[in-house]
């Protein structure tokens, strides 16, 4: 049993840091790194050092960061469901960062495209099991919508973070889910789906109300808006407050010295993912409040999935 299925990617991570991005056309001398990433892994990585049963599904090639990454789900007690992919290497990123921590990302996806929806179906009886069902944008719309259609019929709790934005995924995936979030880029894109256009740096002058509505033009019980250094904006549905006294609030970062933004967002929803794991019944804001602070502690290291923090160390840094 798993108190939180991820059905997501792995990708290895190889990853250039310089004093600024370069502009296009232009070199710039840096150092290089390499690790594991991935948007499903890193999540899975940090629900589970968040103290969750964690389970990860996702597809990997035969190849030698295929073996690391199987080595390391073992080290971190993840359980893992891989379909192996002769014919695709394992997922990669090339990441740019600059001294502020701030990234460019380009992912090849290998392995994690072949994903198929009769991989999935073999693990049925694993996600109809769990509190929590995870999802990405970097795995197969197949895959994807499968994993969803079981949790929804076994009414499983579902966490969809539509990153990186890819439009056709969303709009599959978004009648089968319970809890959204994207960042604000990938806002903006959903918005566009439903004929709202509004600019990626508009989101500072939104009054809450204002972004309430825009939430709610996407019709999810439950859109948590991951805003960076602004926090998160929390909207819910009505009749669906999650034990919440409001209907929509914003909740502030946590105070961070920033060294790598590269999976901030990972760790933000594998951190939701475990809280509301551990307490389903517990006040939706609890869970918003637990997540922030493992993304705090995620953006002061680098890397990604090797970045995420230990609960234990979660509760070193926050007393409450």
């Amino acid at each position: 049993m798993a108190d939180v299925v991820v059905v997501g990617s792995y990708n290895h991570d190889y990853v250039w840091r310089s004093t600024q991005l370069p502009m296009p056309g232009e070199t710039r001398l840096g150092t290089f790194t390499s690790g594991p990433g991935g948007k499903g892994f890193n999540q899975a990585i940090a629900a589970a050092r968040q103290g969750a049963r964690c389970a990860f599904i996702g597809a990997l090639g035969e190849d030698a960061a295929g073996e690391a990454a199987l080595a390391l789900a073992a080290s971190e007690g993840l359980s893992v469901y891989i379909e192996r992919q002769p014919d695709f290497a394992t997922g990669s990123a090339a990441i740019l960062l600059d001294a502020a921590g701030q990234n460019m990302i380009v992912v090849g996806p290998g392995a994690n495209a072949a994903l198929r929806a009769a991989h999935v179906r073999l693990h049925a009886a694993l996600i109809a099991g769990t509190t929590v069902l995870m999802l990405q944008n970097e795995t197969t719309l197949a895959a994807c919508a499968e994993a969803m259609q079981i949790a929804r019929q076994a009414r499983v709790l579902t966490l969809y973070n539509p990153a990186p934005a890819a439009d056709a995924m969303a709009l599959a995936l978004l009648p089968l889910t319970d809890v959204l979030t994207p960042n604000e880029s990938e806002f903006v894109a959903l918005l566009r789906q439903t004929g709202v256009v509004i600019a990626d740096d508009a989101f500072a002058g939104h009054v809450d109300e204002d972004l309430h509505v825009l939430c709610r033009r996407l019709s999810v019980p439950t859109v948590v808006l991951t805003l960076g250094a602004r926090g998160a904006f929390v909207s819910h549905a009505d009749n669906n407050l999650r034990g919440d006294v409001v209907t929509h609030y914003r909740h502030a970062a946590e105070a961070a010295t920033v060294l790598d933004t590269t999976g901030a967002g990972d760790a933000f929803n594998g951190g939701l993912a475990a809280a509301l794991a551990r307490a389903p019944q517990a006040v939706f804001a609890d869970a918003v409040r637990a997540a922030g602070r493992v993304a705090a502690l995620a953006v002061e290291r680098a890397g990604a999935a090797l970045a995420m923090p230990l609960r234990s160390e979660v509760l070193a840094r926050f007393s409450e």
